[in-house]
């Protein structure tokens, strides 16, 4: 097996790896090196590599420096300009030999590199040593991106995946959906239950959020304070209104008391609820959904919070509901 028993950072899946090289023959070679410890992707031009990278999102790649059309260095400068596959670590392999050629490799930004004919136990020991590192890595990027209070994705992470959502929307022309949420009247909570009750509310909200905000692309955050983001990728105004919809009820749900300024003496939330839909206009930008997921909740509250208000860039607002 490839990992090791110390090496914690481990997720239970098996490592995504992704070989890249024109002749079959040697993926061949390669599969039969990894297939037992590894879920194997395969590509055998840097064209075909680059699009495998962002559909698939491999833990580490082993890639062929010379190839026709893209070469590897091509394929890596690539692989660095695309922001969501960045951080991917790549090894490059090839049948070239000496200082220079290992020299500009890893100057490129290879992790590593391996010379052909391939040393199974070579590969299989290096994959291992960088699957640890790649897994020790987001575990503490990870834990740099949770909130400390609440458990759920902090605004680092939010704004990251916001950049990262918007470009791939713009790319395949898909909706993008952003729900602000505030607690209502928290100040008022605060100030009569005490802080530590309102600590401990934001963490039942949270819980309640995330339970219900349930596909796996989808990001529940701490946007600030007491409110809370969600990213919805693929979601369109109506699919993304309708989950504004349940998290109002589930959270009034709650029956969290909040007799000194809430809305049927419980605490609530206020929704706001914006979309981009099709490809993004000239000059839009991720900004722009913020600010109009903003105004929505703006509107929610003024008028007269526990609803939801929802609009699509470029379309009319809708009725509030609470």
């Amino acid at each position: 097996m490839l990992p090791e028993a110390s090496a914690p950072a481990w997720p239970a899946r098996k490592p995504r790896l992704l070989l890249v090289d024109d002749q079959p023959v040697h993926l061949q070679v390669l599969y039969r090196t990894l297939a037992a410890d590894c879920q194997l992707f395969m590509a055998t031009s840097g064209e075909q590599a680059l699009k495998v990278a962002l559909e698939q999102r491999p833990d580490l790649i082993l890639l062929d420096v010379v190839m026709p059309g893209l070469d590897g260095f091509a394929v890596l400068r690539q692989l660095r300009a695309a922001r969501e596959i960045t951080d991917i670590p790549v090894i490059f392999i090839t049948a070239n030999s000496g200082e220079d050629i290992e020299t500009r490799c890893l100057d490129a930004g290879a992790v590593d590199f391996i010379s052909k004919p391939i040393n199974p136990s070579v590969v299989r020991a290096r994959v291992r040593t960088h699957l640890t590192l790649k897994f020790q890595s987001d575990l503490l990027r990870a834990l740099a991106f949770v909130d400390g209070l609440t458990g759920v994705a902090n605004r680092r992470q939010f704004d990251e995946r916001l950049a990262i959502e918007w470009a791939r929307a713009q790319r395949h022309g898909s909706a993008l959906s952003l729900v602000l949420i505030d607690v209502d009247h928290f100040k008022a909570y605060n100030d009569h239950y005490g802080h530590q009750a309102g600590d401990d509310a934001l963490r039942r909200v949270a819980v309640c959020l995330r339970e219900h905000v349930r596909r796996g692309t989808d990001l529940v955050a701490r946007y600030g304070g007491e409110e809370f983001a969600c990213l919805l990728p693929d979601a369109a105004l109506p699919q993304a209104r309708a989950l504004a919809g349940q998290l109002l009820q589930a959270v009034r749900a709650l029956a969290i008391p909040h007799r000194h300024g809430g809305v049927g003496g419980v605490l609530t939330v206020s929704l706001g609820v914006a979309t981009r839909q099709g490809a993004a206009q000239p000059g839009w930008r991720p900004a722009l959904l913020l600010g109009l997921a903003d105004a929505q909740l703006y509107e929610a509250k003024h008028q007269g919070r526990a609803r939801v208000c929802a609009a699509a860039l470029g379309q009319d607002d809708d009725t509030g509901e609470p």
